[in-house]
């Protein structure tokens, strides 16, 4: 009984002794400061705002670009967005789970990030179709990271395309180019795109993009389909350039319309070359106290108008263009004070209106007063 005591001892004080030689680098250890972590890279695992839209034979896809991605180097970096079409048909049930549509869809294509440098705000994946039978298209997108980690997929975009819609428009090379409108014209399509007559024709929409973007206007010109072959456009501006794209509009599926695929572009630059109308209403009042003769003359209708000019003669039948100019640049009123006037003279006036492009009008009528 004593020796085991005296052994439980001993076991205590050798406990005590190893807890004490470790103590201090515990101690030093708990207290150590390591160097910071870097901050997680937190990279958006999926979209759920993919959309989509027919458009001739082909679907295309759009989702937002992520705001932020990780750099080259980190292994979380999105490399690519893999894009995956499952075919249906139209009475199988609308609900799918993610782990049936994996199992199931075909990976069509993929977009990779280098090709989306700069960053734009969207990204899109067209996806070319031959379709024979109606049929229902679930599309689904994800992302993959550098060391080929796949993400969650995107929300299910379902869509049943159309079968024949039509060919896209042939627009004419030459427009008309009007004081007031750009006039186009173009040729109706003969068919559809899966070479069916006659065309599946509702009407056509037109768009415009100036020359610096790269893709046509998302909101047609027209606010409803343009039923015939031609189109004015009169919110265009002088000075301008503009591309121009035609879409023929067809019946799809359910009555909704599908739109063609775009026409050839046209390329516009129309510039001013249009004269505004002379000035009209042109009076002369000769005083002789104070000694002048006062003109006036109607405003012009143009809202290009930057000024009038004002000639004056003491022969009417001298040529218009050896008139005496009274104004040294274009007046911006339409009244005039002739103070270089003697008494007993005859003087005789006409105007001519100056647009922003220096066009000039026609000379006015002719106005005449004799100073007292």
């Amino acid at each position: 009984m004593k020796k085991a005591k005296e052994k439980a001892a001993a076991g205590r004080a050798l406990t005590l002794f190893a807890l004490c030689l470790l103590a201090p680098a515990f101690a030093l250890s708990c207290g150590k400061r390591r160097p910071p972590l870097p901050p997680v890279e937190r990279v958006p695992q999926r979209t759920e705002l993919l959309s989509g839209v027919q458009r001739g034979n082909q679907v295309i896809l759009s989702w937002p670009a992520p705001r932020r991605n990780a750099s080259d180097q980190s292994v979380q970096s999105i490399r690519r967005v893999d894009v995956y079409r499952l075919a249906e048909g139209v009475d199988d049930p609308v609900s799918l789970t993610e782990e049936e549509f994996s199992a199931r869809a075909t990976l069509i294509g993929s977009v990779p990030f280098e090709e989306q440098r700069p960053a734009p705000q969207f990204i899109s994946y067209t996806d070319q179709l031959t379709l024979s039978e109606p049929v229902r298209l679930r599309y689904a997108v994800r992302y993959v990271n550098a060391s080929n980690q796949r993400a969650a997929f995107s929300n299910f975009l379902l869509l049943e395309p159309a079968t024949s819609v039509s060919q896209p428009p042939s627009l004419d090379a030459s427009p008309e180019i009007r004081e007031d409108a750009v006039v186009l014209k173009w040729q109706a399509p003969q068919a559809n795109v899966d070479n069916t007559r006659p065309a599946n024709l509702l009407g056509y929409n037109v768009y415009r993009a100036s020359a610096a973007q790269n893709e046509p206007a998302q909101t047609p010109l027209n606010p409803s389909p343009v039923t015939a072959t031609s189109f004015s456009d009169q919110t265009f501006r002088f000075g301008e350039e503009y591309v121009y794209v035609v879409r023929a509009v067809s019946l799809g599926t359910g009555g909704a319309p599908v739109e063609s695929l775009n026409s050839n572009a046209l390329t516009v630059a129309p510039s001013d070359t249009f004269p505004p109308t002379p000035p009209t209403g042109l009076t002369a009042a000769a005083t002789r106290t104070p000694l002048r003769v006062s003109v006036f003359f109607a405003a012009n209708p143009e809202r290009d108008v930057a000024g009038y000019n004002l000639y004056r003669s003491t022969d009417p039948n001298l040529p218009k263009e050896s008139w005496t100019k009274l104004n040294r640049g274009p007046l911006d009123r339409t009244t005039f004070q002739d103070e270089s006037v003697q008494p007993g003279t005859q003087y005789f006036y006409y105007a001519t209106a100056v647009d922003a492009a220096g066009n000039v009008s026609k000379p006015s009528e002719v106005a005449t007063d004799t100073v007292p």
